[in-house]
């Protein structure tokens, strides 16, 4: 049983730490992007230094007070944001955002957990190299964040996850112990996996407050294009072309349904659009390749195979690095308009390549024949993973199908798990997803997160209700 962040507890933890550090919650820590969720906090902890962070925790697990752990604020299952039980201190890693290190000959850089992704992916190319993380929302969200979540973007066909591109953790402990990981080392078989426990726990089993990270050499030539396909099975059909003619150097390749676009013309129309009339069906195809080849040789050369296939009708190449940011732009905004027009359900799921097909085609009918939706199904076609929003008929609000929207959610999470899928790819479980995990998890694998939380988490003060309810 948790105790309440109350009057006396916050003036006892702020005594102790310097001033500044422990504040009254403001609006943002208690939101989320999706405003589906109101949270609640006894206090706001802004801790500068992992000593610090230590002394929050050991004070919290002394008198059995919950911890929510707060990176960009930009998670969109609830896992930065408690809207019951007892309220938490609500920790903040905003502060900790140094880079500590950038060791380019080993390609290593070590970033504190509050840097913004955005500001390690320019300390990277300061130093001539890349860190292939991509987000839409790198601007906001923390590299801490992006950890506990394993966040995923739209370069995992190349680089993979963030589990991927991350070394070492450097993490407090629900005992307010400091795990000192931050090795450079890509092999270290000295027992356990701590790091890989850690990222992808949402801060359930400790709080990671620096990482060291993996880089790459920047690929010197780039080269984007959007290219209409027939359908989701067409547009697998291209990735294994594309795949066969740049082997290893294809960074992203995105599906596209025509309602992100329609999308776009309806909430932001100052958005660049490619095509005046949007296809059913398109992919962005983004490649990285070395010195002496040509990306836009490449993909015309990925044009024409698909064209002969009949898989390509129509397409855009970019001509410029202006005109492959514009491409970017288009797929990158899609996410705001979808929140802008208020999706009814959003799903984050993923499955094996050959089975997104069948069930792009079977969900389709199956809410068709439940009621008059949208759909706008796009994403990162290249690992599986698809972002499948069902939203309001043009005109109509989301409220109106408030009483619809668990069976749609229900729908399409059985149709993904019967496939074989997950229903969550990259965002993670949060508080949202908790039931589902029950529903489809397997019970040897539940059984065992449920034992590793109650070893390192026995008082259960990390992010209360994450994750495993």
């Amino acid at each position: 049983m948790l105790n309440p962040a109350d009057h006396r507890f916050v003036a006892e933890l702020a005594a102790g730490l310097p001033d500044g550090t422990i504040r009254a919650p403001e609006p943002r820590y208690l939101e989320e992007p999706r405003g589906r969720w109101a949270g609640l906090g006894g206090c706001v902890a802004l801790p500068r230094t992992t000593e610090e962070v230590a002394a929050i925790v050991r004070a919290c697990h002394a008198a059995r007070v919950g911890i929510v752990p707060w990176g960009g604020g930009t998670g969109l299952v609830g896992g930065q944001i408690m809207s019951e039980g007892p309220a938490p201190v609500i920790l903040s890693l905003e502060r900790m955002k140094a880079v500590r290190g950038v060791w380019a000959d080993e390609n290593v850089l070590i970033a504190e957990a509050g840097a913004k992704l955005a500001d390690v992916r320019a300390a990277a190319e300061a130093a001539g190299r890349m860190f292939p993380l991509s987000l839409a929302s790198e601007g906001t969200c923390s590299i801490g964040g992006n950890l506990a979540t394993n966040a995923g973007g739209v370069n995992v066909l190349r680089w993979g996850n963030a589990r991927d591109l991350c070394l070492g953790i450097e993490a407090v402990l629900a005992d307010g112990s400091i795990l000192a990981g931050l090795k450079r080392l890509r092999k270290d078989n000295t027992g356990y996996d701590l790091r890989n426990l850690l990222i992808g726990s949402e801060g359930t089993l400790g709080i990671i407050t620096a990482a060291s990270l993996r880089l790459v050499a920047p690929p010197p030539v780039t080269g984007a294009a959007l290219m209409v396909v027939g359908g989701p099975a067409e547009a697998l059909a291209l990735l294994a072309l594309a795949e066969g003619l740049a082997p290893g150097c294809v960074s992203a390749f995105e599906l596209i349904h025509r309602n992100g676009p329609v999308f776009l013309s309806e909430t932001m129309p100052d958005v660049r659009q490619p095509f005046a009339d949007p296809p059913e069906w398109m992919v962005l195809v983004d490649l990285g390749l070395p010195h002496g080849l040509s990306a836009a040789e490449m993909l015309e050369s990925l044009f024409e195979a698909g064209g002969e296939a009949d898989l390509v009708s129509d397409g855009l190449i970019a001509q410029s690095e202006s005109q492959r940011n514009d491409f970017w732009t288009l797929r990158e905004t899609i996410p705001e308009a979808n929140r802008l027009i208020g999706a009814i359900s959003s799903h984050d799921v993923a499955l094996p390549l050959s089975e997104l097909p069948g069930f792009i085609s079977e969900a389709g009918a199956a809410l068709a024949a439940m009621g008059d939706f949208r759909i706008n199904c796009f994403g990162h076609l290249g690992d599986g993973n698809l972002h499948y929003n069902v939203f309001p008929p043009k005109g109509a609000s989301r409220r109106a199908f408030a009483g619809q929207a668990n069976a749609v959610k229900e729908l399409v999470h059985d149709l993904v798990h019967a496939r074989g899928g997950s229903v969550s790819a990259e965002h993670g479980l949060g508080r949202a997803k908790t039931s589902d995990l029950t529903k489809y998890g397997d019970p040897a694998r539940v059984a065992a997160m449920r034992a590793l939380k109650a070893a390192l988490d026995p008082v259960g003060i990390l992010n209360p209700g994450a994750v495993l309810g």
